[in-house]
């Protein structure tokens, strides 16, 4: 359950999605061992939904990265408006 805005420094609580980015993401579990399925050959993972507010979306993104981690990145939109 979606309780508040995705980005840790952020305490947005979520209440429609009126505004602000919904991102789902599948949740699988790393495999350890010498016998590990090819990713093509793994089960499918638990499905997770996360959101951005409003504020946040407009220069951060979600992504999943090592050992199914969401991480908070910046946009590289965003990047490229501030550079110049």
């Amino acid at each position: 359950m979606l309780s508040k805005c995705a980005n840790p420094a952020c305490a947005m609580p979520f209440q429609y999605l009126r505004e602000g980015q919904l991102y789902r993401f599948e949740m699988q579990e790393p495999f350890s061992g010498f016998d590990a399925p090819s990713a093509s050959k793994r089960a499918p993972g638990k499905l997770e939904h996360f959101w951005l507010c409003g504020r946040c979306a407009a220069y951060l993104t979600l992504r999943l990265g090592h050992a199914c981690q969401v991480e908070v990145v910046p946009r590289k939109d965003n990047i490229r408006a501030v550079a110049s």
